[in-house]
């Protein structure tokens, strides 16, 4: 795992350019603490800054391949799971290997199939390629979507890195909101457009997607996407699959030269993917070691909502005994929570979800201590349909994305000016109609088979990359990886087609996933009802956000203000404004001194 960036231009030489290619690259030392280089050649200069997982010695980037009097420069961060048997295949047509590193193969995939590369690669990656030859720039996203990459053209140049703050460290990139920006802050919130770098004129590549540069010239490439068809199998034959499925891509997933743990929450995902993971290096006589995270006097102050039924920690508890573990658990108080609060807002250079996200990072910062590799649970409820929005008419029904049913809060602060100039409302349907056409429909199935399908969909390509670019961005703020199983592209296209009525299997969401891991857990861990990760409902945490918010208010050079209905924000701080739980007004706290430190700490302009 690593940060990459670069930089591309048409028009001059960079070999003189070592500062600024130097600042892009240190900006993301965090990502890559381990080890940092540069390469610079002709048109181009390329950062990167390692995490050592595999190959200590051999998997030294950028990687240079040198073809004739042309060089072909590989950065890439990630991990590529089936590169043994790409290397046997690639060794077998020829190509010869200085290291056992999986970065090694991904350069000689693509001296083979050039930007057909990705067709063979299962994995977690953003990579670019350079060729000279050809002075052409290649970025590549997995599947899914799990590693980040952004990049922006300016005056016949390219430049591209895993993070915003990449680019932000070049002369010519400025952090400027237009307003698409602002309705990408305020109108969807932290669940943002894919593609959408909410800046001005940055752009993101699209999780299945590749992008070529040429000179004058750029093409974007969709080499993945969900494909509808008839689900052919059987009840058994379809558990089987997937149990299969999940069995051998946690197998590839536990290779590391460097220790690898598991996230733990007591639910189904996770605790799944735990007692495979424990199995498996119980056979060569090894102990996996498990986290999990809980708040200081959660058993009191806890609080059913929409997507939390219970604690975490009886269930933590009982499935680490179970499945033989030895398993830490991190205690978090309010007041590390509010120290931390602006930290994911640094890591993802955008406002996120406050103290989900706080707890995500110093949960890895503990862990990171004992080792450099995890396992978590993401995409499984996206993919099995087991969120409570499937199961509800009235987001079946809605036509829109149907979190925003729970996110009403943040656009109803704006002031009355800032609602005419963004039309928040148009925004949203644009962009929910454009995620729409995107659906790959099937013929032949009900009206409710369709809305699950297009319900589905959303989740898979708008809701799935907020959950991903939040893990990858709290862990990788530590040097910490985190692999996601539930994101093998086998078993997402797999699991596209199996119809709902399937995955719900013996009256209960996600019951054919139960089944699949009936093997591997105890019957009530099974059908425990889905409990989203924890967020706190301390008072304490509640109270110190408030102060915050109302600081920020009576702050005139706050430049929040130009933006919010100040009087509504005051009174729902007062609790003056019976319609907004303070649940509901802690997240949106959050969200806004986010919104503010971020503007302020980025000197961000606006053009609207």
């Amino acid at each position: 795992m690593c940060g990459i960036t670069g930089w591309v231009s048409w028009t001059r030489h960079l070999e003189h350019q070592e500062p600024i290619i130097d600042n892009m690259t240190s900006s993301i030392t965090h990502r890559g603490p381990d080890t940092g280089n540069t390469w610079l050649k002709g048109q181009a200069a390329f950062g990167q800054r390692r995490l050592i997982v595999i190959d200590p010695e051999g998997g030294l980037q950028p990687m240079v391949y040198q073809k004739g009097d042309h060089s072909i420069v590989l950065t890439y961060n990630g991990e590529i799971y089936n590169f043994k048997e790409l290397r046997e295949e690639l060794e077998a047509k020829g190509h010869t290997f200085q290291s056992s590193s999986d970065t090694e193969v991904l350069l000689h995939a693509y001296l083979e199939w050039e930007e057909d590369c990705v067709h063979h690669l299962n994995g977690i990656f953003a990579f670019s390629v350079w060729d000279e030859g050809k002075e052409q720039l290649m970025l590549g996203r997995d599947h899914l979507g799990v590693k980040p990459l952004y990049f922006a053209e300016r005056n016949g140049e390219i430049l591209f890195g895993s993070e915003l703050k990449t680019l932000f460290a070049h002369p010519s990139v400025k952090p400027v909101l237009d307003a698409d920006g602002l309705a990408e802050i305020f109108g969807l919130g932290p669940i943002r457009t894919p593609g959408q770098g909410v800046f001005k004129d940055i752009e993101e590549v699209r999780a299945g997607h590749y992008v070529l540069f040429q000179h004058n010239q750029r093409k974007t490439e969709q080499y993945w996407t969900l494909e509808s068809k008839q689900h052919t199998d059987d009840l058994d034959t379809t558990v089987s699959t997937i149990r299969s499925y999940l069995e051998d891509t946690v197998n590839r997933q536990l290779f590391a030269d460097r220790p690898v743990v598991s996230m733990l929450s007591g639910g189904l995902d996770s605790s799944g993917l735990t007692a495979i993971a424990s199995k498996q290096l119980e056979a060569s006589g090894e102990t996996l070691n498990t986290y999990s995270m809980d708040f200081e006097n959660s058993d009191d102050s806890f609080e059913e909502d929409f997507l939390r039924v219970d604690r975490d920690e009886p269930w933590v508890e009982k499935v680490s005994q179970y499945a033989g573990t030895e398993h830490e658990s991190v205690i978090l108080n309010a007041q590390q929570l509010v120290d931390h609060l602006l930290v994911p807002m640094r890591a993802r250079d955008l406002p996120g979800v406050g103290e989900i996200e706080s707890s995500l990072y110093l949960l890895f910062t503990e862990m990171k201590k004992n080792a450099t590799v995890a396992l978590s649970g993401e995409s499984a409820d996206e993919v099995f349909s087991g969120y409570p929005w499937f199961h509800k008419q009235e987001f079946l029904d809605a036509e829109t994305f149907p979190w925003l049913l729970n996110m009403t809060g943040i656009s109803a602060i704006l002031s009355d000016s800032m609602k005419e100039k963004l039309n928040l409302p148009a925004y949203q349907k644009a962009r929910y109609e454009e995620a729409r056409k995107e659906v790959p429909v099937l013929e032949g199935e009900n009206e409710l088979q369709a809305k699950q399908r297009r319900m589905s969909y959303m989740f898979i390509t708008r809701f799935l990359p907020f959950m991903l670019d939040r893990k990858d961005r709290a862990s990788m703020m530590t040097g910490f990886e985190v692999r996601v199983p539930f994101c093998d592209y086998r078993l997402v296209e797999y699991l596209w087609n199996v119809p709902i009525d399937m995955k719900n299997v013996d009256g209960i969401e996600k019951g054919i996933l139960r089944r699949a891991l009936s093997d591997y857990l105890p019957e009530d861990v099974l059908y425990r009802k889905k409990s989203a990760y924890p967020s706190t409902k301390d008072k304490e945490y509640f109270e110190a956000v408030k102060n915050w918010m109302i600081s920020i208010l009576n702050d005139p050079s706050s430049p929040l203000l130009a933006y919010i209905n100040t009087e509504r924000v005051y009174k729902i701080a007062l609790g003056e404004v019976d319609d907004v739980h303070p649940s509901q007004a802690k997240s949106l706290f959050d969200y806004l001194i986010q919104i503010n430190e971020w503007m302020k700490e980025y000197n961000i302009q606006v053009e609207i």
